[in-house]
Formats: C-alpha cells, structure tokens, sequence
C-alpha cells in the first residue's frame, strides 16, 4: 500500500526518505503537467516549450545545497528541460530515453549511489521500471493509477503544480534538514 506524502507519520515512508541521496524524475508529467505548448516561430516552423513550476525549482536547489543530488530521465528532448536543468543545478540530464533502466544504471555507476539511496519520481507507464529498482518510488497526483500502484507514495499535488516540491520537502525533513531551510528564511 502506498502513503499520501503528506502522511509523515508513515514510517516506512520515513525510513526510506531518510536515506535518500539522489532523486530522479520523468519530465512530463512530474516537473511539468505533462502538456506540450507548440509555438510559432516568425520563421513560421515550430518549437515546444514547457511550464515549470517556481517552487519545485527553489525546492530543486535546497536539496542541492543539502547534498542530494538530482536528475531527470526523459523520453523527450526539449532544450526547455535542458535550461531548466540547469537553472536548477541538477547533477544529471538524460532526455531522448525511453528505455530508462539502462540510464538509471548508468547513473548509479557514475554517482556511486545505490539504488536504495535513490528515489524515482514518474508519472505514465515508462517509470514503472525504474520505480520497481529503487528505494523510494513516488508517483505524481496525476499519474496513471498503475503508476500509483507500484509507488511507496503518491504526492498531493500534480506534476508541475508543486509534486516536486512535495519531494523536496520531505526528504528535507525526514533527513532532519528542514529546520535549516526554515532558519534560512527566518520561518518560525
């Protein structure tokens, strides 16, 4: 059975929060809400782009200043996840993959993180592989209820509508860090 993320009193959720020292995402879905905004170009061809949510980023780059270390694994390439990536400071950027086992193993190698170390955020059917080998599996609010399924927990909100953020938080907390965030901003 899986956990609302807002149920901190789950202590497996805890435990296994507790010990996380890398997050991976799918793009679509999970840092965004999954549509694809098709623009004209003067030119008259077309490029996409995408909406991204302010809080996951902030959220993004605490997790960063606390060691944690982030990354996406996505089917699509898009110069927008590229920029947001980077804009966000994540440590890994995979897109064009939608064979995603061989990139999560890839990316254990290269960051010496296991994979119980390591929580996956997905949202569509894709995920469900990569969820299956790792710590801690969380599925968006808007995922595909076989998504939600093979997750340790479900987040409250939508991708690109604060999910991320969700994550954020309570890994912060279940690693005693979030006090240091609200000390930062002088939150009581």
């Amino acid at each position: 059975m899986n956990a609302s993320l807002a149920d901190t009193t789950h202590d497996d959720l805890k435990t296994r929060a507790a010990r996380i020292k890398l997050l991976l995402m799918d793009v679509d879905g999970v840092l965004t809400d999954g549509r694809l905004i098709n623009v004209p170009a003067p030119d008259g061809s077309m490029f996409e782009t995408k909406a991204f949510d302010s809080q996951d980023g902030i959220a993004l780059q605490w997790l960063s200043w606390h060691g944690i270390a982030t990354g996406v694994i996505s089917g699509r390439l898009s110069p927008a996840t590229a920029e947001r990536a980077r804009q966000v400071k994540m440590s890994y950027v995979y897109q064009g993959h939608i064979e995603k086992v061989p990139i999560l193993q890839e990316i254990l190698a290269k960051s010496g993180v296991t994979a119980e170390e390591t929580a996956y955020a997905g949202d569509d059917l894709t995920d469900v592989v990569v969820m299956r080998r790792v710590g801690l599996a969380i599925a968006s609010a808007n995922a595909r209820p076989e998504v939600k399924r093979a997750a340790h927990c479900v987040t409250s909100a939508a991708g690109g509508r604060g999910a991320v953020r969700e994550i954020a938080e309570l890994l912060l907390q279940a690693q005693g860090l979030w006090s240091d965030i609200l000390k930062k901003y002088e939150v009581d």
